[in-house]
């Protein structure tokens, strides 16, 4: 039996992780919105895109989330976009009662579906759609980290002209400002690039990954990234639905891990068929483990003002 992935929301991420998914040949797709009309419309144009790109699993749009019944994962893209000038707390409350209304419906019609949170505050939302959905957190993960990952890579490829294909780079902590890029685990080819950039620069680089999404938003004028974002979240459904135990810095649940408990956070993790199947600990330096713990901090604060 095939598997099943919803996407809910068909806006620019949500239509986007819909087309990857697809191209993938990872499961039938199903993109949901409450736009009537609208995720039909994208879903029919993306199914006669089947022939050109090689795939023929099926896109189905709907605004009826009975039609989201049986999901193996729930990939929640629903939610307001940044504007310039909007920081993603900003979008906290709101975004907070869309993602409650999604779930709660989708839910209802696919129990057991693990939840892959994408709507901003990543961390915030992910926590809060784990809370409303009773589930074990092994099953409810947040992307982030691998966005922020492959922004950081490719800004590393333009200043050493190489492919980004060679380049393996880490971050942790949350997905905004308080992300902690991690120079000493990333590598180009094996070799660390604290080895081939003066660290003057590679903090440059740092600033520019924290700031990754701002800059998008800035030069788009309206609306926020999505191409690189809805890469990501396809290629956490891929290492779940293929139990291919894949180590990507994902937003998880910490229980004591790096000295920080009950909160979701950026974090390398292995993502198989069971979900977050285990959370890595590595050996940080007082600094990078300080900049974690201070992140974590911050979405702290961001639950309590959801009443968690």
């Amino acid at each position: 039996m095939k598997n099943k992935v919803t996407v809910i929301g068909a806006g620019n991420v949500g239509a986007t992780c819909a087309q990857y998914l697809a191209m993938m040949n990872l499961a039938d797709v199903v993109l949901m919105d409450i736009v009537e009309g609208m995720p039909q419309g994208k879903a029919l144009d993306l199914t006669e895109a089947g022939l050109p790109l090689g795939f023929d699993g099926r896109v189905t749009g709907t605004n009826d989330y009975a039609d989201t019944a049986g999901s193996d994962i729930l990939v929640m893209t629903a939610g307001l976009a940044r504007k310039p000038g909007m920081s993603r707390e900003d979008l906290l409350h709101k975004n907070a009662e869309i993602v409650g209304a999604c779930m709660t419906e989708a839910l209802k019609h696919s129990p057991d579906a693990m939840i892959l949170m994408v709507t901003n505050p990543i961390d915030v939302m992910t926590y809060h759609a784990f809370k409303l959905s009773s589930h074990p957190s092994a099953k409810v993960f947040g992307q982030a980290g691998i966005l922020d990952r492959s922004r950081f890579a490719a800004f590393l490829a333009m200043e050493l002209k190489v492919s980004v294909r060679e380049i393996a780079a880490m971050v942790m902590g949350g997905h905004g400002d308080s992300m902690v890029p991690l120079p000493r685990y990333t590598t180009v080819c094996g070799v660390p690039v604290t080895e081939l950039i003066p660290r003057a620069r590679i903090d440059e680089i740092v600033e520019r990954t924290r700031k990754g999404g701002g800059e998008i938003v800035k030069l788009l004028k309206t609306g926020s990234a999505y191409y690189a974002p809805a890469a990501a979240t396809a290629i956490m459904v891929e290492s779940v639905l293929k139990d291919a135990r894949r180590l990507l810095p994902c937003s998880v649940y910490l229980t004591g891990q790096y000295g920080i408990d009950g909160i979701y956070i950026g974090c390398p993790a292995v993502l198989g068929a069971g979900g977050v199947e285990e959370i890595l600990e590595l050996d940080l330096t007082d600094e990078e483990l300080s900049a974690l713990q201070n992140s974590a901090k911050i979405y702290k604060t961001n639950i309590d003002l959801l009443g968690h």
